[in-house]
C-alpha cells in the first residue's frame, strides 16, 4: 500500500480541471471563454476558480479546483467520524455545476475530492469522495440509459457491487426530504472512501473524473438545439429552484466550503443565474412536465 500523495492528486486534479473547460468552451465554439480567478485563503491554501457566463450553450457552467488547508476540521467533515475532531487536515478537490440555457438539455453536477487529516504521533487518515448527477428539465429515456451506462463502465474495473452501491448512495443522497422528491435522475455518489488502499481508491477517483465527459457531452450535443418556448423556459426556472434548496440545505461540500473560510463566490457559483419559485405549484396531469415528476424524478434501474 502506498503513501498517499496530496501533490499526485493535485496535479490529476489541475489536469482535470482544464479538460473540462476546454471541452465546455469547444461546445460554445470558444465564443465564450472561461473567467479565471485564483484566490487564497487566509487559514491556508487558495484555489482556482473558472466560470463562464451567458454563452449561447450554457447559462452558466462553474468548474472549480481548491486546495485548501487547517488546523481543525469543521463540524461538516467531523459529523459522521467525530474522532477526527482537533486534527489538522488538507482538503483538495474540483467541483463543478452547468447550467445550460435550452431546458432540455439537464443541469450536471460532478465532483471528485480528497481528504486527509493529520494529528502527532498518529497515523494520518485519508479518504476520498465524489461523484456525479444529472438533474434533467424535460426527461429522455436515452438520456438516462447513457449516463447511468457510463457511470457503470467507469466502476466495472473495481467490482461489480460498486455501479449498484454508489447509484444507491446517489439516489439517497440527493434527495430533498423536505419535498419527498430526488432532485434529479441521479448517478454515483461515495464519500469517506480508504479501502482497499489509497493506489486502488485514487485509480478509483481519477475513473469517475475521466468518466464524466463522455457521460455528459453526448447529451449536450443531442439537445442543445431542441426548439423551446417560453412555457419550457418557465418550468426550467421554477425547477432550477429545487437545486437551490438542495444545495443551500443538505450539500456537504456547500456546508464544508462555508464553514472552513472558503471563497464564497466559489462556493455559491453552483447557483444558477436565473430561478423562480411558484407557491403551490403542480404541473398538468399528462404533460411533458408531469412525466418529469412521474417517470423521471423517482429511483429506479435505467441500465
Amino acid at each position: 500500500m502506498s503513501t498517499p500523495d496530496a501533490n499526485a492528486v493535485s496535479s490529476y486534479l489541475l489536469d482535470l480541471q482544464d479538460r473540462i473547460c476546454k471541452s465546455i468552451q469547444q461546445l460554445e465554439e470558444d465564443t465564450h471563454v472561461f473567467r479565471e480567478d485564483q484566490w487564497q485563503r487566509e487559514e491556508g491554501g487558495g484555489g482556482r476558480s473558472r466560470v463562464l457566463e451567458e454563452g449561447a450553450v450554457f447559462e452558466k457552467a462553474g468548474i472549480n479546483f481548491s486546495h485548501v488547508h487547517g488546523e481543525q476540521l469543521p463540524v461538516s467533515a467531523t459529523a459522521q467520524r467525530p474522532e477526527l475532531a482537533g486534527r489538522s487536515f488538507e482538503a483538495l478537490g474540483v467541483s463543478l455545476v452547468i447550467h445550460p440555457r435550452n431546458p432540455y438539455v439537464p443541469t450536471s453536477h460532478a465532483n471528485v475530492r480528497f481528504f486527509i487529516a493529520k494529528k502527532d504521533n498518529a497515523a494520518p487518515v485519508w479518504w476520498f469522495g465524489g461523484g456525479f448527477d444529472l438533474t434533467p428539465y424535460y426527461g429522455f429515456e436515452d438520456d438516462a440509459r447513457h449516463w447511468h451506462q457510463t457511470a457503470k463502465r467507469a466502476c466495472e474495473p473495481f467490482g461489480a457491487d460498486i455501479y449498484p452501491r454508489y447509484k444507491k448512495w446517489c439516489d439517497d443522497y440527493f434527495y430533498l426530504k423536505h419535498r419527498a422528491e430526488p432532485r434529479g435522475i441521479g448517478g454515483l455518489f461515495f464519500d469517506d472512501l480508504n479501502e482497499p488502499d489509497y493506489d486502488t481508491c485514487f485509480a478509483f477517483m481519477r475513473s469517475i473524473g475521466d468518466h464524466y465527459l463522455p457521460a455528459y457531452t453526448p447529451i449536450v450535443k443531442k439537445r442543445r438545439n431542441y426548439p423551446y418556448t417560453e412555457r419550457e423556459r418557465e418550468f426550467q426556472m421554477y425547477r432550477r429552484g429545487r437545486y437551490v434548496e438542495f444545495n443551500l440545505v443538505y450539500d456537504r461540500g456547500t456546508l464544508f466550503g462555508l464553514q472552513t473560510g472558503g471563497r464564497t463566490e466559489s462556493i455559491l457559483m453552483s447557483l444558477p443565474p436565473v430561478v423562480k419559485w411558484r407557491y403551490d405549484w403542480q404541473p398538468q396531469p399528462g404533460s411533458p412536465e408531469a412525466e418529469l415528476y412521474d417517470k423521471f424524478l423517482k429511483p429506479g434501474d435505467w441500465i
